[in-house]
């Protein structure tokens, strides 16, 4: 029988798939902003490259964080969990973070959006580099503690899915919607991180 941490580890990347999916078939397939308000059409089809690199990045660390939490792939994989490692830092968080904090400077809804999205992309590239500086530095539950830190922010990708549309279904003004949503979409995902984390029931390896 699978564990609830199992389970969690499942759920999150069928959500992350589920994103991933929805990202290739709306910035691959069709033409990148086709499926956003007129206002975010005009600046993906204006910076077509930084939405593109930070969709890419944000995939990549959507698809590989989950693995990272698996217990048994780094007691028995640490070479595959490193490689792994580096992929999402570099990619994920290094590409999607750089792109998507000069997106944000372009973003829709004003300078609330811009500061909560700019946010979101500030503190992305810093939990990894503080994750990356304690992994160096052999402090591995610290390490773990910051890495979980970051996912939360990595699955802003996915709440913001779920955000937007809700925004939308109660008829929500763009205007009014989306400098919330900038916040909304990460902030709470961190608050239940440091939840997490001190949590009695945290899975061992990070507790």
């Amino acid at each position: 029988m699978k564990s609830k941490p199992q389970y969690a580890l499942i759920l999150l990347q069928l959500l992350a798939i589920g994103v991933v999916g929805y990202s290739v078939y709306a910035y691959g397939v069709l033409e990148p902003g086709r499926t956003v308000s007129p206002s975010m059409r005009a600046v993906f089809r204006e910076h077509r490259l930084g939405i593109l690199l930070h969709v890419l990045g944000s995939c990549v660390a959507l698809l590989l964080g989950p693995m990272q939490f698996a217990s048994r792939l780094r007691a028995n994989h640490l070479a595959l969990h490193k490689i792994l490692g580096a992929l999402y830092l570099i990619i994920g968080v290094g590409v999607g973070g750089l792109a998507g904090l000069f997106m944000s400077l372009h973003a829709s809804g004003g300078i609330l959006a811009k500061l909560g999205f700019g946010s979101l992309a500030l503190a992305w590239l810093s939990t990894a580099v503080l994750g990356l500086r304690h992994a160096r530095s052999h402090q591995y539950v610290i390490h773990g503690q910051w890495m979980v830190r970051n996912y939360a922010l990595t699955f802003a990708a996915v709440t913001l899915r779920f955000l937007l549309p809700s925004s939308f279904a109660l008829k929500i003004p763009f205007e009014i919607a989306y400098p919330a949503i900038s916040w909304l979409c990460w902030v709470p995902n961190l608050l239940f991180a440091e939840w997490l984390i001190r949590d009695r029931n945290l899975p061992a390896p990070l507790r």
